[in-house]
């Protein structure tokens, strides 16, 4: 009886598969196009019995759909697509960017001073039952949602942003987004999130901070108008009603 050799090359073939399907796992969990996905994995394994027993008409039929259907799959999981894309892109660029290599990079994405003001407006606004959404640029300039907006370009400073996101504000409705030690931008419109499975007491603000960081490598912070929980979102996960020591410890490890 032969048994299967595996090389080294099959290995690095079935790590590397699994790797990428786990990625298109969680970039479709939670999401409808998670339950087509599952479709398209039950016909594939009924094609794949057809053939086996011979069944020629069956897997002829089925053969044909799914080689039409790959074109109809690019256009339904365009969205999932273009986020595994930019999502491999960022990770590429981040792990190995020639700066890098050559030149000591930035612990922070930000200063220990633009953070601290930050937390310190969050927590006061938390305690004042503020909504308020914030934006962290980081390898990615985020300048197609910087032009939703109005331009500020000033200094971060705890007051500004607590008087930005003040009800009576114009500029409350929406995110700034902070980039290289400034506010770049208010009022910037961000995309909600896709997925099926946000819990019911997250609003459209935590819907907005998920899609956020699904769409792009920035980090999100979230200050809950109903409850005045804190949250912070990145690469399409959020950590709910964390504490400042806790927010602090996250911004300062990115």
């Amino acid at each position: 009886m032969d048994f299967i050799s595996l090389g080294i090359i099959d290995i690095i073939d079935i790590i590397i598969t699994a790797l990428l399907a786990y990625q298109v796992y969680k970039l479709i969990r939670g999401t409808a196009a998670m339950n087509i996905f599952i479709g398209i994995i039950l016909v594939y394994f009924l094609w794949l019995v057809c053939r086996t027993l011979k069944m020629e008409l069956l897997s002829l039929i089925i053969g044909q759909v799914i080689g039409v259907g790959v074109i109809a799959l690019i256009v339904v999981f365009q969205p999932e697509i273009r986020r595994f894309l930019l999502l491999l892109g960022f990770r590429s660029q981040s792990k190995f960017s020639l700066s890098r290599l050559f030149i000591h990079p930035r612990k922070n994405i930000e200063s220990l001073h633009t953070i601290d003001e930050v937390i310190l407006a969050a927590r006061k606004m938390s305690d004042s039952k503020i909504g308020a959404l914030i934006v962290f640029a980081q390898k990615s300039p985020l300048d197609d949602y910087v032009r939703t907006g109005d331009i500020i370009a000033a200094y971060v400073n705890s007051r500004l942003i607590e008087s930005i996101f003040f009800k009576n504000n114009p500029l409350h409705d929406g995110a700034i987004i902070i980039r290289n030690e400034r506010i770049v931008a208010a009022r910037c419109v961000l995309p909600s999130t896709n997925k099926t499975d946000i819990p019911a007491h997250y609003g459209m603000r935590h819907r907005a901070a998920i899609g956020m960081s699904e769409e792009t490598d920035a980090v999100v912070i979230v200050v809950s108008e109903e409850t005045g929980a804190i949250s912070y979102a990145e690469n399409g996960e959020i950590k709910y009603n964390i504490s400042s020591a806790e927010l602090r410890t996250l911004l300062i490890e990115k």
